[in-house]
């Protein structure tokens, strides 16, 4: 390397040039767990994705909604224990959204992607009951283009709910959801791909832009609304450094009205990297570590953060993270707080 183009690495000015890869897995920073979910209940690979629900009313006596892809879906309270479960097939990946209305009424709204049967694609619809904690099935919606739904979630736009529902070629279907009748429905409305097997999905609701991790590549985005654009634009790369694959689980920590950071699941290595929003920016890395008689995560598939307040000790935001090895136990979901990354990462 030139002293001429080393001189421009080191200056912050040079904006063409990319900016400097981490050292690797060492450059990692440790955060703790502070609790954890009880186990799933199904032993083989089974915990994968959790959504949470905070309580307007009553932040505290939030829930934790999440998959066993082995038999349906756990709901939990915020100290970790399993309020309900409910059989509910092979649903893979969760998401939820509140005040939607659910045959005449505001509701919450749970989803899943349905791959109980290969072949014949569904979307699992439920309603979540806030006060006792029970899940009541709504529909299983057909997604008949798509043989084995495997990544989902949701997107509230001005102009309704919708899905996006991510196959294992790289296939992504948005669908408009409507549960205002006796029948829910799910319609597609748009078509999208990506080159290879792609899981994990968030949309930012705020600004209207879907992420997806296309599990060897990368981190794409795109133009969430449904008459959008269904160009992908490349985010992030499964470079080795800063992501490894399988690039599993992502979500959002969002701050303001476009701020915040996105948070993917770097499976290959046990760790998660972060991106500033809206710009993109690289900011760091950290491994969810033991903590008080709680262990670590290994091999993360869903992750799911919100940065509301959740009563004492928690007033600053959640991160829910899958543990893919929590031997003795089956599988299960680690908690995380929130401003402990930020803190680790000397993120204001």
């Amino acid at each position: 390397m030139t002293k001429a183009a080393l001189a421009c690495l080191l200056l912050a000015g040079c904006a063409s040039m990319p900016p400097a890869l981490p050292a690797g897995p060492s450059e990692t920073v440790s955060v703790p767990a502070f609790r954890e979910t009880e186990a799933v209940t199904s032993v083989r690979d089974a915990a994968d994705d959790p959504a949470i629900w905070r309580n307007p009313r009553k932040p505290a006596a939030s829930l934790i909604v999440a998959t066993d892809k082995q038999e349906g879906l756990g709901v939990y309270d915020l100290s970790g224990k399993r309020l309900s479960n409910l059989v509910a097939g092979r649903v893979n990946n969760v998401d939820l959204r509140d005040r939607v209305m659910i045959g005449g009424k505001p509701g919450i709204l749970v989803a899943a992607s349905d791959r109980t049967v290969l072949g014949d694609g569904r979307l699992a619809l439920f309603s979540l009951d806030p006060v006792t904690a029970a899940l009541t099935e709504l529909a299983r919606a057909p997604i008949t283009e798509m043989r084995e739904p495997y990544g989902f979630c949701l997107y509230r736009a001005k102009s309704g709910l919708f899905a996006f529902v991510v196959g294992k070629d790289g296939a992504i279907l948005q669908a408009r959801i409507d549960t205002s009748g006796a029948t829910p429905t799910a319609t597609i409305v748009r078509r999208m791909k990506l080159g290879t097997q792609s899981e994990g999905c968030v949309a930012d609701d705020r600004t209207g832009i879907l992420y997806v991790d296309e599990e060897d590549v990368g981190i794409w985005r795109f133009d969430a609304a449904p008459d959008g654009s269904t160009t992908p634009i490349k985010v992030a790369d499964d470079d080795g450094q800063r992501l490894f694959a399988d690039a599993e689980g992502i979500a959002i920590a969002a701050e303001g009205k476009r701020g915040g950071y996105l948070v993917a699941s770097s499976q290959g290595d046990s760790a998660y990297a972060v991106w500033r929003l809206p710009d993109h920016a690289y900011v760091g890395r950290f491994r969810i570590a033991a903590a008080g008689g709680v262990d670590g995560t290994s091999d993360t598939d869903g992750i799911e953060i919100s940065t509301a307040a959740f009563g004492p000790g928690l007033e600053d935001g959640l991160m829910v993270a899958q543990d893919g090895d929590n031997a003795p136990s089956a599988q299960n979901f680690k908690l995380v707080r929130w401003p402990d990354v930020k803190r680790a990462l000397r993120l204001r």
